[in-house]
């Protein structure tokens, strides 16, 4: 592990030790609160997420902070992604937290200029760092790891088709899913992603983009050696506000989904 690999797990790891953990499976009903529709927060993340900016701050002091939490209080935060930035999601994963079953962790991006630069996916309950730094090749707790498919035929393809119109989720399920073996999304991008990596998902496809969900996720998964880009084949950058992407364990994959996507006339939502 790099220093600031080993900086952050330790407050990862604080920061679930001292405020998530204690958290999982007690959270009183006053401590869930509905955002939006399907969409939660939970006392576990604001606290989270404020310990976390401030342990990051230290650590990179002339890096903006951009936290899920406080850009759903004041959007105009979303103005420092396109500068030097840490990106929070202090638990990705919380519909899973709320309820007590699934998975959720901690995710943490520092990007420059729109993209990321490093990330890093920690995940409490297996006390798993999986990391990345650009150019440089991803890892899990330090080891070197190369994205694998599963070798299943046809190929495992993960679709969070919640978040598609109605019309892009018909032509997925008519046109689309058909050719693949559908396999049920972890509803965390924290353990999506990883599930890429390891061979279990060979390919998964996302509608919402933003950033605190996809900023580490993306950047492990290419520095693994996979290929997760948008679908029109650019890089994805956390300040543009676009939607839709694939996410595939290699190059091959990605391609077949973006032909086959192409040839049903899928479009990401507005």
């Amino acid at each position: 592990m790099s220093a600031l690999d080993r900086e952050v797990l330790a407050l990862m790891r604080d920061v679930s030790e001292r405020i998530i953990m204690p958290r999982h499976r007690a959270l009183e009903a006053t401590e869930i609160i509905e955002k939006a529709d399907d969409d939660l927060v939970t006392i576990a993340d604001r606290e989270a997420e404020v310990a976390l900016a401030e342990g990051l701050a230290k650590l990179h002091p002339e890096a903006a902070i951009v936290g899920e939490e406080s850009v759903h209080a004041d959007p105009a935060v979303m103005d420092r992604l396109s500068g030097t930035c840490w990106i929070i999601d202090p638990i990705d994963g919380t519909s899973n937290f709320a309820s007590g079953k699934g998975h959720f962790g901690i995710m943490v991006a520092l990007a420059e200029n729109g993209f990321a630069q490093a990330g890093w996916i920690y995940d409490p309950e297996r006390d798993r760092l999986c990391a990345a730094h650009l150019g440089q090749g991803a890892t899990i707790d330090g080891e070197q790891v190369l994205a694998r498919p599963s070798g299943a035929n046809p190929p495992h393809l993960a679709a969070m088709t919640k978040f598609m119109a109605p019309a892009q989720r018909k032509r997925f399920e008519t046109e689309i899913a058909p050719n693949y073996t559908l396999v049920q999304p972890p509803g965390a991008a924290c353990e999506q992603y990883p599930l890429t990596v390891l061979g279990e998902h060979d390919v998964a496809i996302y509608e919402r983009t933003l950033p605190w969900d996809h900023a580490a996720g993306n950047l492990f998964l290419n520095e693994a050696g996979g290929t997760c880009l948008r679908l029109d084949g650019t890089p994805y950058r956390v300040d543009d506000g676009r939607r839709g992407m694939i996410g595939a364990a290699n190059r091959e994959l990605f391609d077949q989904l973006i032909a086959r996507l192409a040839a049903a006339g899928y479009q990401p939502a507005a």
